[in-house]
């Protein structure tokens, strides 16, 4: 179920309804919480369209493709510095050799939630991270983490598994420059608009729900607003 298209639409019935009643005590407060509570719904659906599409004359829109060489570069980063760092890399080392590597070992090795935490910050120092102010800030994507560490758990198996690590002769100084070129291989493969679309069919469904509390909360301060002008 389309969350904002119901909400959004419920607000336009109760606004129709409110200025087709006859004039009575009731009439006033219809109409105002049937106008606040399309403002709230219509405001946080803008916000979150404007993260995925370009908008001509709205500054700030369409940011996920816009800045996708920042976030590219953000993340190869993160990457870098928090997962394949020296202490990891003798941990993934005698891991390949004594045991093999397989997703259960990697997950042992890397914390996911740290991963999600960094993905979150690098999100919030980013223009990204402004434009989610306007939809609740960086908690409004909490609930992706599960599917987060899911999906990035996923693809850091890939790049281990395309790594040898099984040479006893590799150290961590020759091994980083191997590892930089295949992040940053792994991440020119992504194009701005597959970003986006992943993005979006991932983080639409829980947004949906601002728009339901934006077209909530404009009812209550419609009727409230209502209510100070007796």
């Amino acid at each position: 179920m389309n969350k904002s298209l119901v909400t959004n639409s419920l607000a336009i019935v109760v606004c129709i309804l409110g200025y087709a009643m006859p004039e009575s005590s009731l009439r006033p407060f219809v109409v105002s919480a049937g106008l606040f509570s399309l403002s709230g719904a219509l405001t946080n659906w803008l916000a979150i369209y404007m993260l995925f599409e370009k908008i001509p004359g709205l500054y700030g829109s369409g940011v996920i493709v816009a800045r996708f060489q920042e976030f590219k570069s953000s993340i190869h980063s993160l990457v870098l510095e928090n997962f394949f760092n020296e202490e990891n890399f003798k941990q993934f080392a005698d891991a390949a050799i004594h045991q093999g590597l397989n997703s259960e070992t990697i997950e042992s090795v890397v914390d996911m939630d740290q991963a999600f935490d960094g993905f979150l910050d690098v999100i919030g120092r980013s223009k990204f991270g402004s434009m989610l102010a306007f939809v609740g800030g960086l908690k409004a994507i909490e609930p992706l983490r599960e599917p987060f560490k899911a999906e990035f758990s996923a693809r850091f198996v890939q790049v281990i598994e395309d790594l040898d690590l099984t040479n006893s002769n590799m150290h961590f100084e020759t091994f980083r420059p191997t590892v930089e070129n295949l992040v940053r291989g792994k991440l020119d493969q992504l194009k701005p608009q597959e970003v986006k679309t992943i993005l979006e069919k991932i983080i639409r469904e829980h947004l949906g729900w601002l728009v339901v509390w934006g077209g909530v909360f404009g009812t209550v301060i419609g009727i409230l607003h209502a209510l100070a002008k007796i």
